[in-house]
Order: structure tokens, then C-alpha cells, then sequence
């Protein structure tokens, strides 16, 4: 396999797109990050990303209705279909920010996009992939790996939904689905604690310290194209999560996580259903 470096980011990002293998995307992905951070990648390009990203034959991908019951993490089952399911959001994730260096190249009153906007997306796109080999090595070290276990397709729904739209992307990926992480991970962390699986649980907490960061770029990133398009930030995102999330934003909150990503509670409160 060639290990050449891509011409542009926009062709990296195709690169690991078009990449079915979970290691491979992982591999590719954190290559291209160093080379972009180092100028080795230097200009953006505009080779469009397809609509959806290349998959592995396993796991199978189901509706989530059809998911199979939640197991409990005191055992040992439980917390292989816990890391799974989390492996599998971290492997869309690394999909998700290259789709967003690859699909978008302007704000929305037509200005180009700078540099540092792709400096944060190439960011988050490294994090994720190293998060999925975290979890891909906790799998392992309890006798399994991803692609064991069926998965759901939600998540890439969700960015279908807003192909076309970067303040829609903003507003529902990192600003809710990613959110809905940090509200969600420290009882992970807490239960994993519990049953005596210490490294999954330090694993864990590395992923919920690093999403903070991804939330705030979506929320950052969201402001830009709210002030290009002269619209209040604040109320703009809560009119896009209605339309496009319409089943309300799950409480409990983790309420200081999400400040630290400058993602203050009045924004989501007036969203929330118990």
C-alpha cells in the first residue's frame, strides 16, 4: 500500500473516506494530521467527499430499534458491548470531521473558510481516531474487537440530514450528539470503576477530557457562521436543533463540561426533556 502523501487536505480527507479498514482509517488519518500540522499537506483543495463513508463488512449496521438490549458493565460482556458501541461512534467521528474538511469551504455569506477552521477539524479527526485505538486495544485486552457486534447508523443519519448546511452540521454534531458525550461518559467512567476495569475507565476519561475540546470548536465555529448570516447565536442554534432534532435534548446535563467548552446552559435548557 502506497504511503505517498495526498496533494491537498481535501484529497487526505478522501483518502481516509474511501478507507474501509478501522486500522487503516486510524493509520491514515493520524499520518495526515502530523503532515497538515507540520506543512507537509498545504493547501485545502475541493475534491468532494462522498455521501457516505466506506464501511468494513462487520459490524453489522442495524436500525437502532433493532439494537440489542443494553448489558450491564459489572461483566465482562457488558462492558465488551459498552466499548464496542463506543468504538463505533469514535470510527463515524473520524468520518464526520474529515466529511467536514472535505464538504465545506465557506461561511455562509461566502467567505472562504481559514485556516484555522481546518486546523481544528484535522485536530478533532486525530483525536477520534486515536480514541478508537484506545477502545480498539480495550476490546482486545478483554478478548474481543470491533466488528463483533452489530452497531447502529444513526449517527452518519444525522450528518446526511445536514450535508448541505454548515451551521446545521455545528449545531447538530458536535453541539448536540458530541454534547449528549460529555453528559453521558462520567457515569460510564464511574461504572467501569465499579466492576474494576480501571484502564477502560481511564480510557474513557481521556475521551470525555478531549471531546470537551470538539464541543467548543463546533460551538466556536457555529458563532462564525451565526455572525456571517447577522443572526443571534443563541436562538439560531435552538431553531436548527428544533428542526432538526426534534425529540428535545435529554437531561442531565453535565453542566461544567459543557461550560469549559463555553457552551452555557441557557443555550440548551429551554430544549430539554426529562
Amino acid at each position: 500500500m502506497t504511503d505517498d502523501l495526498p496533494g491537498t487536505l481535501s484529497d487526505a480527507a478522501l483518502r481516509v473516506l474511501t478507507m474501509s479498514a478501522p486500522a487503516e482509517k486510524v493509520r491514515l488519518t493520524r499520518r495526515f494530521a502530523a503532515a497538515w500540522r507540520e506543512g507537509r499537506i498545504g493547501t485545502v483543495g475541493s475534491v468532494p467527499p462522498p455521501l457516505r463513508p466506506a464501511r468494513p463488512e462487520r459490524p453489522v449496521l442495524l436500525p437502532p430499534r433493532e439494537m440489542p438490549p443494553r448489558r450491564k458493565a459489572q461483566s465482562v460482556a457488558g462492558r465488551v458491548a459498552l466499548l464496542h458501541a463506543l468504538a463505533h461512534i469514535e470510527l463515524n467521528a473520524i468520518d464526520l470531521a474529515w466529511d467536514i474538511v472535505a464538504r465545506f469551504h465557506a461561511l455562509p455569506d461566502g467567505a472562504p473558510l481559514p485556516r484555522a477552521f481546518y486546523d481544528d477539524w484535522v485536530g478533532v479527526a486525530d483525536d477520534e481516531a486515536k480514541h478508537h485505538a484506545l477502545l480498539s486495544e480495550r476490546l482486545a485486552a478483554l478478548g474481543a474487537a470491533y466488528g463483533d457486534l452489530p452497531a447502529h447508523d444513526g449517527l452518519w443519519q444525522a450528518s446526511e440530514a445536514t450535508a448541505g448546511d454548515l451551521p446545521a452540521r455545528l449545531a447538530i454534531v458536535p453541539m448536540v450528539l458530541e454534547a449528549r458525550g460529555l453528559d453521558v461518559t462520567p457515569g460510564m467512567v464511574e461504572s467501569l470503576r465499579r466492576a474494576g476495569d480501571d484502564a477502560s475507565a481511564d480510557v474513557l476519561r481521556i475521551i470525555h477530557d478531549e471531546e470537551i475540546g470538539h464541543v467548543a470548536a463546533g460551538r466556536r465555529w457555529f458563532g462564525a457562521c451565526a455572525a456571517a448570516l447577522a443572526r443571534e447565536p443563541q436562538a439560531f442554534w435552538q431553531d436548527l436543533v428544533r428542526r432538526h432534532f426534534g425529540a428535545g435534548l435529554k437531561r442531565p446535563f453535565n453542566e461544567p463540561s459543557r461550560s469549559r467548552a463555553d457552551f452555557p446552559a441557557d443555550w440548551y435548557e429551554p430544549l430539554a426533556v426529562d
